[in-house]
């Protein structure tokens, strides 16, 4: 009986230990199953999954980036991933540097920086340019005491946090004119309050005009913006400028303008090597957003992407090779896509704006004020007459 027994108990522990067995044989195939799932998965949605350095969250480009982000989106063709960061200037060091990001928004002359940068190799070659950004206006706003840029010597300016546009722009601006200043590292609205206040002498805040943080602004007797002349000294990254009542009519009349300086904001990619998986996504990018250009500039979209000339040229940098490629292949579309004979429609007041872009930018003329911009496009005009008789 109890041999019996024991044997039964025998029988019943091996059945146990089997099915035991059996299941986790069982687990280990739908373990494996879930891991090629996974994996098969993970190969998917990374495929064409493009990572965007854009700014700060409360920083503009950010909502450049969303809507790029919403108009190329294509299901596993074409996935674009906006991600807040440190500040536009910082964006090249996330580019050079950061797992996951391809592309990236930063200003031209934060080059300048990088360049000299100890331990940064090649920035030429590894960061290149897809195209040009708007262009952002640097306003110097001071007390009325103080009549230039050279009265600033040995004073606090409020150049922004760190990061941010001004934190570069500002310092590289004043150390190019050889005028030494103490920078105070705030920007916008406290930076404002303490130069009302006098704790600081001027601000330097660097944004398209008119920016949110005058628009709306009334002239203030103690306060008003410095002239920032172009020159010699800043041909390599910016252009000349004007802050007028036009972008700033509370505070400024047609005598009182400002001739400035702007620096332009880029759209730049890591230059992978060619036939690698990462160019291969930053050539999609450049395809997608190329083809899909036209949609930004109408509504619901910033009205500023209506400014952008895809052919613009940034100075002093070097073209992304597939956007090289990219804009050969768009111009020919065009071209094809315009009737050779005489009997054609005219074009739209908005393609011979792009035109006359491009013939600026081709012959490298910047104009110095709005008035000379008119009167150089008077002279275009002729021009495209002349050329199509």
């Amino acid at each position: 009986m109890f041999k019996r027994s024991v044997c039964i108990a025998f029988v019943a522990a091996v059945s146990v230990a089997g099915a035991s067995l059996m299941s986790y044989a069982q687990d280990r195939r739908e373990a494996r199953a879930g891991a090629l799932n996974d994996s098969s998965e993970r190969a998917r949605m990374n495929e064409w999954t493009v990572g965007l350095a854009a700014g700060l969250p409360d920083g503009g480009f950010v909502r450049f980036a969303s809507e790029m982000a919403r108009t190329m989106e294509d299901g596993d063709k074409m996935r674009l991933i906006p991600m807040v960061t440190r500040g536009a200037t910082s964006n090249i060091a996330d580019l050079l540097y950061l797992r996951g990001v391809d592309i990236a928004i930063t200003y031209a002359d934060a080059f300048d920086f990088y360049r000299t940068k100890p331990g940064t190799r090649n920035i030429d070659d590894r960061v290149r340019y897809i195209m040009q950004f708007f262009v952002s206006d640097i306003h110097i706003y001071a007390r009325k005491e103080f009549k230039s840029l050279s009265d600033l010597k040995g004073k606090k300016v409020a150049v922004g946090t760190p990061a941010v546009a001004a934190a570069l722009t500002g310092p590289l601006i004043f150390e190019r004119l050889g005028i030494p200043i103490e920078t105070v590292p705030v920007g916008g609205p406290i930076a404002l309050e303490k130069l009302r206040k006098g704790e600081i002498s001027a601000m330097v805040y660097v944004a398209a005009k008119p920016s949110e943080l005058f628009a709306g602004m009334k002239a203030d007797p103690a306060l008003h913006f410095l002239p920032v002349p172009f020159s010699e000294k800043f041909e390599d990254y910016y252009y000349p400028s004007r802050l007028s009542t036009g972008d700033y009519p509370g505070m400024l009349t047609q005598e009182s303008e400002v001739e400035t300086i702007a620096v332009p904001s880029v759209l730049a990619a890591y230059n992978w090597q060619r036939s690698t998986e990462r160019a291969r996504r930053v050539d999609r990018f450049v395809d997608y957003l190329f083809q899909n250009f036209d949609k930004l500039k109408k509504p619901p979209f910033h009205p500023k992407w209506k400014e952008i000339n895809l052919a613009a040229k940034v100075p002093s940098w070097k073209r992304y090779p597939h956007a090289e490629v990219a804009l050969e292949r768009l111009k020919a579309s065009l071209a094809a896509s315009q009737s050779p004979t005489r009997t054609a429609e005219p074009q739209t007041a908005q393609a011979q704006k792009q035109r006359f872009d491009t013939y600026l930018t081709n012959r490298s003329i910047l104009p110095k004020s709005d008035a000379e911009r008119d009167q150089l496009y008077k002279g275009f005009q002729e021009w495209s007459r002349k050329q199509a008789n």
